[in-house]
């Protein structure tokens, strides 16, 4: 059959078919694609056992139906067992075709076990090269997945081998971690030693999770394992999966740790043995010969792809080799002095190896640095590496003296054997290497002598593992090419996917391109080539065979039992999970009447009555309602609809009533509870659920909901008989009012229609009105159901809680009230007051009465007004309010009014001077806090944010809001305007009846009605609450004058705070903008204090102590204004600042400045302009700075920089130097650190500080790790960028030598240090110039504050 199929294929006439499948089955893979390119004569059983494959499932356990895109369009599953070819069976060649993989007979499909293994090659494609994996982050799409990450997990690959699961960036680790289990010699070893857990934490120790990894990769059944194990034991959290690094740097500190790890252990030397070679590093005098070298250790040998300055590559390994160790001359300039000549002569400086180790690794240097564009670059040049390496060209045939002859030099000597693989790195490598390696308690390591003497035998090695690096300098992926000892065989492994390659694939690793080498080639070359070579000596007698299971040492063999043992467990714990449905399950607690959520779990061969029995137990009901008196339907949460009861169903299993084991479901469970007395409803499926609202226009109620179930082909006439005998209301005369959305109210009227065609659903809201009132006989729109369910609609409940103060304090208050006050229903609020009354006069009689006594004032005051005023409005009022009517005014109170009028016009006569504004002013002066404004914009949708400035708000009498809310005006308040009003904003009439004679009782009006509240307990004792009902789209204005009789001030003399979650509170000043973004229950604070004017805003000032531990210190709220200039908003901050802060200061002793977060910036200077010069916003922050001398800050193109001098020898910095620029240019800038310090100009180095404001940085490491003395002549460019006041720069003396340290001194400064930098919020280790260094952490654990960035 396969050679049937090969030649098929390779007929050009054949046509092909391309399907699509996508897993519907489950969530997780709902998103996944499987894409096969089959021949057009393919047998559809074929077609079966390749999805088969594919997925990872057992062939027979799934169907195939068609599907076309996302839709599935036939339901029919394709017939498995047909002998048609998938062209006779309708796929379409040349195109696209989608399938869908579903369940089989309502049961998930099986998952392939985990011993069956397929040894079909054509059923999984040979690769090579990087595939997409879940989460993976740089990855290319150039692959297609050959199978679900959920089952790829589970079955292992037919190569035998087991592949390692990406945590999200850990390829390179996968790579390293697999050649060196696949390395005999290493594992051997690494299987020798014993752990011995009673010295060592199994968590932390590397060796034994490494040992764990390995059996794993020898035993497992799994396809790939998890590597979070070893990544837990160097050290690593969570967030190090998602650092990608080099994978030579991981060699060098994963076996520095293991070095450390293994002391005083037979593995102590291992590393050395397998890995570690030696060179010389020599200079020789060409005059006379005399030769100074070091003997220098490596790891690994760095291999130049291309040589400096030249644009042309290195031809194979073999070049790199023999130009590594080409000598240079030194001549000119760069002569060598010579010990023996006493002077400068020519010499050739080089190096020679001297030994090469058992394992030799080679790192072919690919990342380099762009001088021209400044960047780091990848070079993809063609480098060829032969299977078989000859060394003993590149060995010192030379007889080299012995370190200890007169011939070595001081330096020589001295470095003598003292040498690492972090030197080597060092001296050849153009790698940044600083803050890597491992972090010990100790800095103190075991320096290791090295055997001298050459040596020239067979140095024959042969290529046993490639790591290859895809991708760019940037980023890529890492993934390994190695050749198993086992069987010469060459396998990739590709993280999870392991798979058999050839030597051609590993030709494919050379990189580079066809044709010439020149300096571009390598921007058109394949990206995908090999990084680090590893080889081993071909040595019988050395050359080591993998350990078989019987010679395993005895804690192998145990740990393997264990092991075996857990991963039997585990998979049992998955069979389980397998057979588990999972569904969401609801429930109305029958006395709490809340309803409640969990997560219902039942193995699918349970029943329903078992499932009820766990379901009840889940929902902990056994004290509410008997068992008998609960079942399972099924629910839609979303809708609120019950779906279909299960009658009869009792002993059906779970599975098959759930239509299957998914871990989602599109649907839900709802426990059902009755009374004993009652019986449970059958709910069949098609119908739909209708809650029914009795609507009574008497009383203007609506009733708590009816559920009615219907069908959408009945009839709104066959409805309004099945509500009739539900509600027992007469059919003849119901209006029925179906709610379609949000204020979609709409009358059902046509007898005819069924509900489908009205627009019913699943879920359904209806209200009903059965009255034989006139009513019927009204339009729609203008009767009074209409109203009374707009208003429903539209009304919801707030509770407002009033700001704390006396009787009497209240009382002086309201009489102060604007004379346009409104009443609110008092007499009501009065009767519902709840808690004891005091023996003096209530709060709520005094407002009823000095309310009162503003009412006849209004009325009077407007019957003097002229017929000009503006008060006479032929418009509603936006602000009625009436519950019953006003009481007509008593001509006697005349008196009375005319001394309240007198004291309501000197009460506050700043607040009644003000300007109009226009719909533009309104739109710029968007005063709300920015955070208010977020979570508006966060919480809610546009269209419920009502833009009434910029557009009417449609009513249901066919007024807009701007008529609505019609201009007024009192005699008294004539020509004057409150300070928050707008031009759209007017605050309607005092008067009961409008020009028209009609009573405002009968106008549309916005719905307002409040009363006492009680809050729960620990609100606050004495504190006093409104529950308010209140139509959402009256705006704040008018809100806040509907709240002045209850708060006791005019509205222009209290604030309104919104309270979030948490308790978090934000002013809402927008008053022009309606209630619309508030929700039912919201809690709203009120607090007394002057309302922003037009083109003012609240602002918050902190101090500025930049010497200070906490350099940003919170003053006060302060208010300023558009068009006020700086000098004026410091002169109204003074007083303020003596009486809050007890600052007493002069107006030219302090500075204002801007603050972003915690960093000062720009100065403001005292002839700036708010929204001119300044950008200013609602809650913006401002520094206040006290100056020690008069200000410097003259102009704008002054620069003023925080300074500060590090002084080296005493290891401390200086306090902060404000130095005041008149330029960027670096010169003046070290003219003026000069001054102020004494340093000589030339000796004065700079840098500038990184970070949040005061850029705090360990005195250990701010000596080498700012960017000292940046080579720029000006301030704002690259580097620097300071362009703004504010900068930190720090400053030292080039010429004061660094402070030594003793190891004592060293630790302690560092606890000084650490303790310092945790209290300021800012960490030890900052770099943000490099990636993460690449640490292993030998104690288990960083100290996070010390280390992470």
């Amino acid at each position: 059959m396969k050679k049937k199929f090969s030649q098929v294929e390779s007929a050009a006439e054949e046509p092909r078919v391309l399907c699509i499948i996508q897993d519907t089955t489950n969530s997780k893979t709902v998103n996944e694609r499987v894409t096969l390119n089959l021949p057009a004569s393919t047998p559809l059983k074929r077609l079966f056992e390749d999805v088969a494959s594919k997925v990872g499932y057992v062939n027979g356990t799934f169907d195939l139906v068609w599907g076309n895109g996302d839709n599935v369009t036939d339901t029919t599953p394709i017939d498995q067992n047909s002998d048609k070819t998938i062209l006779d069976a309708g796929f379409e060649p040349g195109k696209k075709n989608f399938l869908h993989l579903t369940d089989k007979d309502g049961e998930q499909p099986h998952i392939m076990p985990e011993d069956s293994g397929t040894t079909d090659d054509s059923a999984q494609d040979r690769f090579i090269g990087p595939l997409p994996r879940e989460g993976s982050v740089g990855c290319t799409n150039d692959y297609v997945s050959q199978s679900y990450s959920y089952s790829s997990v589970l079955s292992k690959s037919e190569t035998g081998y087991v592949g390692l699961v990406n945590q999200a960036m850990t390829c390179y680790l996968n790579s390293l971690l697999q050649t060196l289990f696949m390395t005999p010699e290493f594992r051997n070893a690494l299987y020798k030693w014993e752990f011995e857990e009673s010295e060592e934490d199994p968590v932390t120790s590397i060796p034994y999770q490494l040992q764990r990894l390995f059996v794993l990769l020898q035993t497992s059944k799994k396809r790939a394992i998890e590597t979070t194990d070893v990544t837990r034991s160097f050290g690593w959290d969570s967030s190090e999966a998602w650092q990608q690094h080099d994978v030579q740097e991981l060699c060098r500190v994963m076996f520095d740790a293991l070095e450390q790890k293994w002391k005083q252990t037979e593995q102590a030397d291992l590393i050395n043995q397998l890995y570690q070679g030696k060179l010389k590093d020599y200079v020789r005098c060409l005059e006379c010969g005399y030769e100074g070298w070091r003997i220098d250790t490596y790891l690994d040998i760095p291999l130049v792809i291309r040589p400096y300055g030249s644009n042309q590559a290195f031809a194979s390994v073999e070049e790199a080799l023999h130009a590594f160790i080409q000598p240079e001359i030194l001549d000119g300039p760069n002569q060598y002095f010579c010990e023996r000549c006493k002077k400068k002569c020519d010499a050739r400086k080089g190096l020679r190896f001297l030994h090469f180790p058992y394992l030799l690794t080679l790192q072919l240097k690919r990342f380099d640095f762009d001088y021209t564009t400044m960047h780091r670059i990848k070079l993809n040049d063609r480098m060829t590496f032969p299977e078989e390496l000859d060394m003993s060209v590149f060995i010192d045939v030379e007889d080299e003296k012995s370190p200890q002859t007169e011939s070595c030099t001081d330096s020589g000597a001295e470095n003598e054997g003292s040498c690492h693989s972090d030197q080597m790195s060092n001296d050849f490598s153009n790698d940044d290497g600083v803050d890597e390696g491992i972090c010990l308690e100790s800095n103190s390591t075991a320096e290791r002598i090295p055997k001298t003497g050459s040596e020239k035998s067979s140095l024959l090695y042969e290529l046993f593992s490639v790591m290859v690096h895809s991708g760019s300098a940037a980023g890529g992926h890492y993934y390994a090419c190695i050749k198993s000892f086992s069987d010469d065989q060459w396998y990739s492994f590709n993280d999870q996917h392991v798979s058999k390659i050839t030597q051609e694939d590993i030709k494919k690793t050379y990189g580079g391109s066809s044709g010439s080498r020149g300096y571009y080639s390598s921007a058109f070359a394949s990206s995908t080539n090999a990084y680090m070579l590893i080889y081993r000596l071909k040595d019988p007698t050395r050359n080591a065979k993998f350990l078989e299971a019987h010679d395993y040492p005895e804690h192998i063999k145990q740990l393997v039992q264990k092991e075996r043992e857990l991963e039997e467990q585990e998979k049992r714990q998955r069979e389980i999970e397998r057979n588990t449905c999972k569904i969401k399950l609801f429930c109305m607690h029958p006395t709490k009447q809340i309803m409640m959520e969990n997560k219902l779990e039942v193995h699918k061969d349970r029943t329903l009555k078992e499932a009820v029995e766990i379901a009840y137990k889940l929902m902990d009901l056994e004290e509410a309602v008997p068992l008998d008196c609960c079942r399972l339907v099924k629910y839609d949460e979303f809708h609120d609809y019950l779906e279909r009861s299960y009658e009869g169903e009792e002993d059906t299993p779970m599975g098959l009533l759930l239509g299957g084991v998914k871990s989602t479901y599109m649907f839900d469970l709802l426990l059902e509870t009755r009374r004993p007395d009652q019986i449970f409803q059958c709910y069949k499926p098609g119908e739909v659920m209708v809650k029914v609202h009795v609507v009574d226009l008497k009383t203007e109620s609506v009733a708590p909901p009816i559920s009615v179930r219907a069908y959408l082909n009945q009839t709104v006439s066959e409805f309004k008989q099945l509500i009739s005998k539900a509600t027992h209301l007469p059919a003849e005369t119901m209006r029925v009012v179906l709610e379609r959305c949000y204020n979609d109210l709409r009358l059902l009227n046509i007898s005819s229609k069924t509900l489908k065609a009205e627009g019913f659903f699943r879920s359904n809201k209806v209200f009903i009105e059965s009255s034989e009132s006139l009513d019927h006989h009204v339009a729609y729109t203008d009767s009074h159901l209409w109203k009374l369910l707009d208003r429903h609609a539209n009304t919801i409940r707030l509770y407002v809680s009033l700001p704390e103060q006396s009787p009497g304090s209240q009382f002086r208050r309201a009489v102060y009230q604007k004379s346009s006050g409104d009443s609110g229903n008092l007499d009501e609020a009065c009767e519902r007051v709840k808690g004891p009354i005091g023996n003096m006069k209530s709060v709520e009689a005094i407002l009823e009465e000095s309310t009162e006594k503003l009412k006849s004032l209004s009325l009077q005051q407007q019957q003097e007004g002229d017929n000009g005023d503006s008060s006479k409005s032929t418009e509603a009022s936006d602000f009625e309010n009436i519950e019953s009517p006003l009481n007509e005014i008593d001509s006697s109170t005349s008196a009375e009014n005319r001394e309240l009028e007198n004291q309501i016009q000197i009460s506050d006569p700043e607040n009644l001077q003000s300007e109009e504004r226009s719909d533009s002013d309104v739109n710029n002066d968007r005063s709300t806090s920015s955070v208010d404004s977020d979570i508006l914009s966060s919480s809610h949708s546009s269209d419920t944010l009502c833009n009434v400035d910029n557009a009417p708000l449609p009513l249901a009498n066919g007024l807009d809001s701007h008529s609505i809310t019609s201009s007024r005006r009192s005699k008294a308040n004539q020509g004057k305007k409150e300070t928050w009003d707008t031009a759209e904003e007017d605050s309607g009439t005092d008067s009961e009846y409008d020009e028209s004679g009609k009573s405002r009782g009968e106008a549309q009006y916005m719905y307002f009605k409040s009363e006492p509240y009680t809050a729960d307990e620990g609100s606050g004792e004495g504190q006093k609450w409104l529950m308010v009902h209140v139509d959402k789209r009256i705006t704040l204005s008018a809100f806040k004058q509907h709240l002045e009789p209850f708060v006791g001030v005019p509205s222009s003399h209290f604030k309104v705070f919104r309270v979030y979650a948490s308790n978090q509170e934000f002013e809402s000043v927008r008053l022009n903008e309606t209630l619309s973004s508030f929700s039912d229950d919201n809690k709203i604070t009120i607090r007394l204090g002057r309302a922003l004017k037009k083109g003012e805003y609240r602002v918050k000032v902190y101090q500025l102590l930049v010497n200070e531990p906490e350099p940003c210190k919170f003053l006060l709220d302060a208010v300023f204004a558009k068009g006020m200039t700086v000098r004026q908003s410091k002169e109204e901050l003074l007083p303020q600042l003596r009486e809050q802060c007890g600052l007493d200061l002069t107006i030219d002793r302090f500075r204002l400045r801007k603050k972003t977060w915690k960093n000062p910036g720009t100065v403001f200077l005292d002839y700036h302009i708010y929204e001119e010069d300044i950008n200013i916003s609602s809650n913006w922050e401002v520094f206040l700075e006290i100056l020690d001398g008069i200000e410097k800050m003259k102009s704008m193109s002054q620069l003023a920089v925080l300074s500060r001098r590090w002084r080296p020898s005493e290891m401390k910095l200086d306090s902060f130097q404000e130095v005041v620029l008149e330029s960027s240019s670096v010169e003046e800038l070290k003219e003026k650190l000069s001054e102020i310090s004494g340093i000589p100009l030339e000796n004065i180095e700079f840098a500038k500080g990184r970070g949040t404001f005061p850029c705090d940085i360990s005195i250990l490491e701010i000596h080498q790790d700012l960017d000292w003395n940046p080579k720029v002549s000006t301030l704002n460019v690259w580097p620097l960028y300071i362009c703004d006041d504010g900068a930190v720069i720090f400053y030292r003396d080039k010429t004061e030598e660094l402070m030594e340290l003793t190891d004592e001194q060293r630790n302690e400064l560092m606890k000084k240090e650490s303790s310092r930098l945790q209290k300021t919020g800012h960490r030890v280790t900052y770099s943000p110039r490099k990636e993460k260094a690449l640490k292993i952490y030998l104690d288990g654990a960083p100290n996070k504050d010390l280390t992470q960035d």
